[in-house]
Formats: structure tokens, C-alpha cells, sequence
């Protein structure tokens, strides 16, 4: 999949240059592409070194939550819920503790650190796998969840925002935080219909009431705020809730008599073997990226995307964000290549920018997380996991362009 997209990329932008060299006479075009080339290497270099930074630092502070004891003590929090929505799991199993670390890795914004743990939970569900082949309903829970990107605390998406200049990387916190709330809790339902999930238990409705009840009440505040009184706010609570967890996670390690600093450094190695194999990928991808837009073809692709939105008499300037979204679904890379050219294209802080900023950080990578998840333990048949990981997808995508021009237009 991600070898035909790459590709595709390339073949694209060669015919897009080719029509305008002989049709536009734009005899400069192929030199602009090769500059891309160069100037997108360099730049993946440049964000490589603080992704490197950002990964071992927050693999670092995970490792002490596990060894406090955090982990656990949300897998036994959550240990109820999960037992109505995931029948087949026997309470206390290792799968529980595993998922519910792959939750906390993506609620971090680590997707990179996510996958490895995600990949051992999926392993641990498949032993209770009563087909080889099929998926199984945990299965399909938990992957639908995962593409519905579960993304609380999206210390990336703030790495590349301050990579790029920002004056304030933390702006995005609550678009993407009430982005990616739609997009978890249409795939929640779609599981539910399909699976006929009994929501309307007194257990289940424990949890998701209260939730629903404070994200309601919330967003009822934030409709009596003005724009810059939302912007402000954000980037108050995205700084406070950073720093705070820091201090959880060290102050309760502490508490628990945990070697933090020898904690943090054992995490933080895990980080660093994580980080070190990225670059390739992020070298191929936005340098592909790169040299589509030199080329001029993602511009012609989103001419007719705005023409569109133009003539339903809409506004069109979520649609240069819209790179991201596009591509999301099949890679990480590319569409992380797509939000860093749409900031170094429109700046950092620009609308476009801010909009692509939010759907990364409130979608996932629907196939890929399919491919691979499924892939590791042999799944054929993924029965209703591609409609709804897909309907939370797009859910997340129309979400966060609504909340930019609620926060940002």
C-alpha cells in the first residue's frame, strides 16, 4: 500500500510537470522540483532531531507511570468497562493492561511509541481468538478505537508546531481534543450497533454519562468565550495539563519509592531505539510530498476540491488544510509530511495550517493500523472494521475543520 502511494506520488507529479513544461511552457518547473527535493531532506533532518527529543523524552516519563503503578491502576479502573464491551476478555487478563498502555501512548500523542504496544495487545487477543482468520469483536473494538485516535495530549503535533516557529505550539490543544472526542465516539456507536453492544448497561452508562455530561458542560462554556478568549484559553489548559502530568507521573512514582531518574533513562532507551528507525520514512515521504506540490499537482487537486466548495457558497480556506486528511488513512508519514508542508507553504500559525494541525492529531491511520494490526496475527476476514474505522475517521476530519472555525476564523 504505502509503496504504491509513494510511487504514485512521483508518477503524479512527473505528468503534472510534464503538462506544464509542454502545455504552460514552464520550462523552470523541473528545477524547482529538484530544489524541493534537497530542501525537504534538509528539513527532515531538522524535525528528525526533535522527534528524536520528543519520543525518549515522553517514553522516559511512560515507563515511570508503569513502574508507579498508573498503568495498572487505570486497567483496573477501566477493568468494568472493558468487561461489558469486551465480553470474551476474562477480567484481569494480560491484554487489559496492554491495551489500556496502547491508550495511554496514544492519548500522549506518541503514535510511534502506540504501535508496538498496540501489536503485543493484539497478540494477547488473538489467544482468545476462537478463529485464526477472522477478528474477533475485542479485536475489532480495539482497532476501531485506535483509528478513532484516541489523542488527549498531542505532544507531536506541539513538536511540530514549535519546530516550525510557533509562538505558541500549544494553541491546537482543544480543537483536537474535542475533535478526536467526535471521532471516538462515532466509532464507539458504529462498534456497538454492529455488535450490539449493550451501551445502555448501568455499568457502561457509569462511565460514558459523567464524560458526556463534562464534555457537554464544557463546550456550553466555550460557546460564551469570544475567538481570542478560545485561543488563549487553549493554549492555558494544552501548557497546564502538559507540566501536570509530568508531575503525576514523577510525584506519584516517587510515592512509590520508584528510582525515577533510573525509570525515565530505561523509557527513554526504548525512545530513542523507536525514534532512530523514522528517518528513512520521513525522508521518503516529504520528499514525495515535496516535489508533488513543486510540481504543481496538489494544487490543481485542491483548485478543484475549492471550485466545489465554492460553488455550494462555502468558505473555502479549510480546504489548503486538506492535504492531511487525504492521505491520513493510508500513512502516518505522509500525512506528517503534509502538515509540516502546509506549515513551511502557509506558516505555522496560519488557518490552513491550524486546520491540517487538527486533523492530524484527531485522525489516524485507518489502513495502515488495519494492515499492520491485522496483519501481525494472521486476520483475513476484518468483517465491520474498515466501515467503522473509516466513519470515525471522516467524523474526525469534519469535526476538526467545524472547531477551527469556532476557534481560530
Amino acid at each position: 500500500m504505502l509503496n504504491g502511494l509513494w510511487l504514485g506520488f512521483f508518477l503524479v507529479a512527473a505528468v503534472s510537470a510534464l503538462a506544464q513544461w509542454l502545455v504552460g511552457g514552464n520550462a523552470g518547473i523541473f528545477a524547482a522540483m529538484v530544489e524541493s527535493i534537497f530542501a525537504m531532506a534538509k528539513l527532515s533532518v531538522e524535525v528528525m532531531v526533535l522527534l528524536f527529543g520528543t519520543l525518549t523524552l515522553w517514553l522516559g516519563f511512560l515507563k515511570i507511570a508503569e513502574k508507579a503503578g498508573i498503568v495498572e491502576w487505570l486497567a483496573k479502573v477501566l477493568g468494568p468497562l472493558f468487561a461489558r464491551l469486551m465480553p470474551e476478555v476474562p477480567p484481569g487478563h494480560p491484554a487489559l493492561g496492554l491495551i489500556t498502555m496502547n491508550f495511554a501512548a496514544n492519548g500522549l500523542g506518541l503514535d510511534n511509541a502506540a504501535t508496538p504496544i498496540g501489536l503485543k495487545a493484539m497478540r494477547a487477543l488473538q489467544e482468545l481468538n476462537p478463529s485464526s482468520t477472522t477478528a474477533s469483536n475485542a479485536q475489532i473494538l480495539f482497532l476501531v478505537l485506535n483509528a478513532s485516535s484516541l489523542t488527549l495530549l498531542p505532544v507531536t503535533i506541539f513538536m511540530y508546531r514549535a519546530q516550525q516557529g510557533a509562538a505558541d505550539p500549544t494553541m491546537v490543544f482543544l480543537p483536537i481534543l474535542l475533535a478526536t472526542s467526535v471521532s471516538t465516539l462515532v466509532g464507539l456507536l458504529s462498534v456497538a450497533v454492529m455488535q450490539r453492544l449493550r451501551l445502555w448497561d448501568p455499568v457502561v452508562l457509569a462511565y460514558l454519562i459523567p464524560g458526556a455530561l463534562l464534555l457537554g458542560g464544557f463546550m456550553a462554556f466555550l460557546g460564551t468565550l469570544s475567538a481570542a478568549a478560545l485561543a488563549s484559553l487553549s493554549s492555558i489548559l494544552g501548557n497546564l495539563t502538559l507540566f501536570g502530568v509530568i508531575m503525576l507521573f514523577l510525584v506519584t512514582g516517587a510515592l512509590k519509592r520508584v528510582k525515577v531518574y533510573e525509570a525515565f533513562v530505561e523509557g527513554a532507551k526504548e525512545g530513542f531505539d523507536v525514534a532512530k528507525g523514522l528517518l528513512p520514512y520521513l525522508v521518503a515521504m516529504l520528499v514525495a510530498v515535496g516535489v508533488l506540490r513543486a510540481s504543481g499537482a496538489l494544487e490543481l487537486a485542491l483548485g478543484g476540491i475549492r471550485h466545489a466548495v465554492t460553488w455550494l457558497g462555502l468558505d473555502t480556506r479549510f480546504v489548503e488544510g486538506l492535504p492531511t486528511a487525504l492521505v491520513k488513512p493510508f500513512s502516518g508519514s505522509a500525512a506528517r509530511a503534509m502538515l509540516i508542508e502546509t506549515m513551511q507553504a502557509h506558516g505555522v500559525d496560519s488557518f490552513p495550517a491550524l486546520v491540517a494541525a487538527t486533523i492530524q492529531g484527531s485522525t489516524e491511520t485507518t489502513f495502515y493500523v488495519l494492515a499492520v494490526y491485522f496483519g501481525a496475527v494472521g486476520i483475513q476476514r476484518v468483517r465491520h472494521a474498515v466501515g467503522c474505522a473509516l466513519l470515525a475517521e471522516l467524523s474526525g476530519v469534519i469535526a476538526a475543520i467545524f472547531v477551527c472555525y469556532w476557534f481560530f476564523a
